[in-house]
């Protein structure tokens, strides 16, 4: 199935640090590529040499049920780079293209790889389903970095690497508009409360330094009064940095460089701020790659790294908490359960805040993607992300009517109003738990 994919363009990439591979290089550049990632990585060579297509992961995968394209099987779709490593780095599929004369197009090979990595949300839902336990997610991820590295790139990631590259954040928000935000959010919080409620910034010697999305800054802002909320009430020294105002790291699903650079900024503003605990913000991959890809890729750090989830979760005896009549259900995504170890923490600030808390099924490591997993939020690719959402519409639908669907995920939360409107779901609104949190917090 062809995909209406905006990809950059020359400018687009030079802007996020990239390059635009020239036609007539293009064959022997992509090679070299597929050459680098299969000899660097040997998770990536075994998972191509071990699958027996077997088909366990059909079942799993929610956009193949959701489009009905075999070619979104995620077995099928790890073939596209699979057949090409046999074809050129294989001594029987050298063999094999020589003795057939077999040639192929390579951009054609090239448009195949876009549709079809790009129709994944890399959720690794199909790994639990696996029986040698390949994870055909990090097979799609390697295929996004050798289109990145021969010029290919979605123009939405493009856009945003830029802003990372620029500002520190995805929306290319400037130091001058965080102070502004922030200053604003404070008012607001006193209008509230009555009290003194800082949202501090570049806070010299400060215990905790805060990494929120920077859609907090924008139409997630209740999940950022939630947190000061909350830090206020158990007394915390915190700052949040104006140079490291983004949790989001979209190099995870694009270029491993980038995702490298970003890391970089938290590293370098935890120290700067003396923070000797990092607390990470409702996002799904920005959780993944602080927990998982910080030491990797950027040596011993010198803090430890912590969810704002898991932080509110073991604080809860402490908070005065007023539950509000309500009806919620929470989506796991797909980072935290499947990737980041984070399940019980949202279910606990939940069931001590509403009074009528209700799980999907299934639910955790098993619950299916929103359908805008690694980013896929592209205007241009909103009818392909409503099928890719065909399976959670139908585990929402089951619940019936909800006040609440809780989505502690910054892509999730872009995603879920969407596809409550797209399904014509009973869904009041789609909210971050933090939010949910900081309304029944009692100052």
């Amino acid at each position: 199935m062809r995909i209406p994919l905006h990809m950059a363009k020359e400018k687009e990439l030079k802007d996020a640090g990239m390059v635009m591979v020239p036609p007539e290089s293009l064959p022997r550049q992509l090679l070299a590529e597929v050459g680098n990632m299969v000899r660097s990585s040997r998770t990536v060579r075994v998972m191509l040499e071990t699958c027996t297509r077997c088909g366990a992961c059909a079942a799993a995968c929610h956009s193949y049920l959701g489009t009905g394209d075999s070619c979104n099987i995620p077995a099928l779709r790890a073939d596209l780079l699979r057949n090409f490593y046999h074809r050129h780095f294989t001594l029987t599929g050298r063999l094999a293209s020589w003795l057939t004369g077999r040639r192929t197009d390579v951009n054609e090979e090239i448009e195949r790889w876009i549709d079809y990595s790009y129709q994944c949300n890399l959720c690794r839902r199909c790994a639990y389903y696996c029986p040698f336990g390949v994870d055909t997610a990090e097979i799609v991820m390697a295929m996004r970095y050798i289109l990145a590295r021969v010029g290919f790139v979605p123009r939405f990631y493009a856009v945003i690497v830029a802003n990372l590259l620029k500002a520190g954040n995805n929306s290319g928000m400037l130091k001058p508009a965080v102070l502004d935000c922030c200053q604003f959010l404070e008012e607001e919080l006193k209008e509230e409360t009555g009290l003194d409620i800082k949202i501090p910034v570049d806070k010299p010697q400060a215990d905790i330094l805060y990494v929120p999305s920077s859609t907090e800054f924008t139409h997630n802002v209740d999940t950022l009064l939630g947190v000061a909320k909350v830090f206020h009430a158990l007394g915390l020294n915190w700052t949040i940095s104006s140079a490291m105002t983004e949790a989001a790291n979209y190099g995870m699903f694009i270029d491993l460089d980038v995702l490298k650079l970003h890391n970089r900024r938290i590293v370098d503003a935890a120290r700067e701020a003396g923070a000797a605990l990092v607390v990470m913000g409702e996002c799904g991959h920005a959780w993944r790659v602080a927990r998982m890809f910080s030491e990797g890729a950027n040596g011993n750090i010198p803090f430890k790294i912590m969810h704002v989830l898991e932080l509110a979760a073991q604080n809860l005896d402490k908070l005065t908490l007023e539950k509000a009549k309500m009806r919620v259900t929470l989506h796991d995504p797909c980072n935290y359960a499947r990737a980041g170890g984070i399940a019980d923490a949202p279910r606990q600030i939940l069931q001590a805040c509403v009074t009528d808390f209700v799980e999907m099924t299934p639910n955790r490591e098993m619950n299916y993607c929103c359908g805008g997993g690694s980013g896929m939020l592209m205007d241009e690719m909103m009818e392909v992300r409503m099928k890719l959402a065909k399976m959670k519409a139908e585990q929402l639908r089951a619940l019936g009517r909800l006040d609440a669907l809780a989505a502690p995920c910054a892509t999730c939360k872009a995603q879920l109003p969407h596809v409550v409107r797209h399904y014509k779901l009973d869904i009041a609104r789609v909210t971050g738990v933090m939010e949910i949190l900081g309304q029944c917090l009692k100052l």
